[in-house]
């Protein structure tokens, strides 16, 4: 770990326009807070900031979408952020908002330092605009083709299905979002950063940590993709950004700047900021100085975030620090990769997520059990994977089966022998050979292994490598349960009961050890053992170094003679009727969102789901039609003559407000063969033919490729 003298710690601020899922948890938030609580039981100086980013164009949509004003938009989703992190457990020490006077003041002040200093291009450019909405388009307003994978659903700004970084003119075929319109470009003028003219020194920082002749940061302990998306941006040469945007919401430009009417901050002049209006908000509400937190080079800034957004915090936020001139860079920046569920895509148009706050309140008191399986399966490297089955065999064989089962025969045993209270143990008997204490015998060697395993989870800590951290600690409870197993003190209390004395005081040794070590992954589990044990909550005051000095001095972390209190299960079992509820519910959610999305497309909605033999029983087969003859007195009908290659078939169809009789032989068309006959108008129809129809009621033929063998199946 570096020797800075204090930490500003950040975590990405979530988008307020819509709820958070086991992705964010994962990306910046549950990292950010294992480290920081282990700080505090370093006792370092820490402040740890995050807050709700809401401006920016997805507010507004997401306003639009609702029919309500943006800021009823954000207070909602700024309520639903506090509620979920309070339950989850997440250790801010302030959460702010970026639509709080104290931040838009901030924000402007650096714009306008920037500005000041000549540090911004102004420059006149041509941007999509709405005509039939009478708005420029911000970048989150335009759809389109990425011309990079094809994906048709690309924003202005980034393909969300290739990650790729995008300008609005890139897009294939853009529609405005707010009418479904072909935007026309028309000229307006922004402020821009010339990210070029940093280019240089960002490159030399990056890649080797020194600037201006002094070592900021070590680039061996920044994580590889991190460096990598950097060096891939560098390597191709940065381009000015737009500070500003043309938006109704967000932060004004200010309004002494010429040109300013009208025009908002761009969100990443404006979001990161926010890290530093939330420290000034902290050190307003606690009687305490922020510049130090942000401008003293004896502090360590860490941000956490997800692998999004690297360019952000590592080239474009970095740039205003410095261009502003008075405030220091981050020493890491260790971004996460992403979460798959079940599969897939986290998804959240499509609804398939797991949502905190939904998880906590149809799971109650299973706080730490998500937390323990999220940093287990932490992408810190690479992305990972979220299975209900994973989740409940973690939760059922490592916490149940192992820690829980360890900490509560302890317990149980230690009040059925001892009343409770932690045995004393015979010096004698601490040593191999007795009087000789150059020789630690199993009671010191074990407590000398326990400090071992404890400092190397600290150091994978201080590394960011929370996954093998969390391993090790559940290795002191594999090691635990192994003493229980291995000297079997229910047989051996009845020939040997002073080596029992010492096995149970070993184990209660690593259980005390346990409910620190726990704190910084397993707050809530934490605070149980604790209570098990009748000792104080963790305060947070040195408590690691203590543990470690005592252990390795040899001294107890919980004295012979405590009483300890009475046992209780720390966690559960979950059944498998809950995750097969959860799996269910993930589906079922997915498919009434996808519905939901047809509807606001004027899209019929899918109808019930079939099993595949239903799917199984319909032969569709491919036909041309040779004959079409409207049908006496039905102005909607057609009798149709079909080629199916073995035989033909009359075929009576409702599509003549579509096709003229003339025009339809010769095409090439699916039909539902073994559909029972049917007299329509005295005609016998035997069959269907398949149609398209769109949200006006056109119809149009579902067709085989043109000169398809007629009688092939259609699978």
């Amino acid at each position: 770990m570096n020797t800075k003298q204090r930490y500003l710690v950040t975590s990405a601020l979530p988008y307020a326009n819509g709820p958070l899922h086991i992705g964010h948890l994962a990306g910046a938030y549950l990292p950010a807070d294992i480290y920081v609580r282990f700080l505090r039981l370093m006792e370092k100086d820490v402040v740890f900031v995050c807050g709700s980013d809401e401006h920016g164009a997805a507010i507004t949509i997401r306003a639009q979408k609702d029919g309500i004003q943006p800021q009823e938009v954000v207070d909602r989703y700024h309520t639903e952020f506090l509620d979920a992190f309070n339950r989850i457990g997440l250790s801010f020490d302030i959460y702010h908002r970026t639509s709080s006077k104290l931040h838009h003041e901030t924000s402007q002040e650096f714009f306008r330092n920037l500005n000041n200093k000549g540090e911004f291009i102004e420059e006149e450019s041509e941007q999509y605009f709405d005509e039939k909405a009478n708005q420029f388009l911000a970048d989150r307003y335009i759809k389109g083709t990425c011309p990079k994978c094809g994906f048709e659903e690309a924003y202005g700004d980034q393909c969300e299905n290739c990650g790729t970084s995008l300008s609005p003119i890139e897009l294939i075929h853009p529609i405005s979002t707010l009418s479904n319109e072909k935007p026309v470009l028309k000229k307006t003028k922004h402020w821009y950063l010339p990210l070029d003219k940093y280019e240089e020194w960002l490159k030399v920082w990056i890649e080797t940590g020194v600037l201006d002749g002094n070592e900021l940061h070590d680039p061996n302990d920044w994580k590889n993709h991190v460096l990598g998306q950097c060096k891939s941006w560098l390597d191709s040469g940065l381009q000015k950004r737009a500070m500003t945007r043309d938006l109704d919401w967000g932060v004004d430009v200010p309004q002494e700047i010429p040109g300013s009417e009208g025009k908002k901050l761009y969100v990443w002049m404006d979001a990161p900021i926010g890290y530093i209006s939330a420290t000034k908000q902290w050190a307003i509400d606690n009687n305490k100085d922020w510049k130090p937190y942000w401008q003293d080079e004896n502090t360590a800034l860490i941000h956490f975030i997800g692998k999004d957004n690297i360019v952000f915090h590592c080239l474009i936020f970095p740039s205003i620090l410095k261009a502003h001139g008075d405030f220091i860079l981050p020493l890491n920046v260790p971004a996460n990769q992403f979460v798959n569920l079940e599969g897939r895509k986290i998804s959240t148009s499509k609804n398939w997520a797991v949502w905190v706050n939904e998880y906590l309140d149809e799971l109650p008191g299973m706080e730490d059990e998500l937390r323990y399986y999220m940093i287990k399966n932490m992408p810190e490297a690479k992305d990972s994977e979220f299975t209900w089955k994973g989740f409940q065999d973690a939760v059922n064989n490592e916490l149940v089966n192992n820690l829980a089962n360890f900490i509560n025969r302890v317990v149980v045993l230690t009040n059925k022998y001892y009343e409770g209270v932690v045995p004393e143990i015979d010096e004698s008997l601490m040593f191999d050979v007795p009087g000789d204490e150059e020789m630690p015998g199993f009671h010191d060697s074990e407590l000398l292994e326990l400090h071992d395993l404890l400092q190397e989870s600290s150091e994978c800590i201080r590394n960011f490598d929370f996954r093998n951290a969390l391993k090790i600690v559940m290795e002191i409870s594999s090691r635990g349960n192994q003493i229980l197993q291995f000297n079997e003190p229910w047989k051996l209390i009845k020939e040997d009961e002073e080596t029992v004395q010492v096995v149970m005081n070993v184990c209660l040794q690593y259980i005390t050890a346990l409910s620190t070590a726990l704190y910084p992954f397993l707050p809530f589990t934490s605070a149980k053992i604790r209570t098990l044990l009748n000792l104080e909550p963790i305060n947070e005051h040195n408590e690691y170094v203590e543990m470690l000095n005592n252990l390795c001095e040899g001294f107890h972390l919980i004295p012979e003679g405590h009483k300890i209190g009475e046992a209780n299960h720390v966690f559960s079992r979950i059944s498998d009727e809950v995750i097969t509820a959860q799996i269910e519910k993930l589906k079922q959610t997915e498919v009434q969102k996808t519905n939901e999305n047809q509807s606001s497309k004027n899209i019929t909605p899918f109808k019930e789901a079939i099993n595949f033999d239903d799917f199984t029983k319909m032969d569709i087969r491919t036909a041309t039609i040779i004959n079409a003859e409207k049908v006496a007195k039905a102005d909607k009908l057609l009798k149709l003559t079909l080629d199916l290659g073995n035989e033909q078939r009359t075929v009576v169809s409702g599509i003549a407000q579509f096709f003229a009789p003339e025009e339809l032989p010769g095409t090439n068309v699916s039909v539902l063969v073994n559909l029972l006959p049917r007299k329509i108008k005295g005609i016998e129809s035997n069959g269907m033919i398949l149609m398209a129809e769109n949200s006006e009621g056109v119809l149009s033929f579902v067709s085989p490729a043109q000169n398809w063998e007629n009688g092939s199946i259609v699978r």
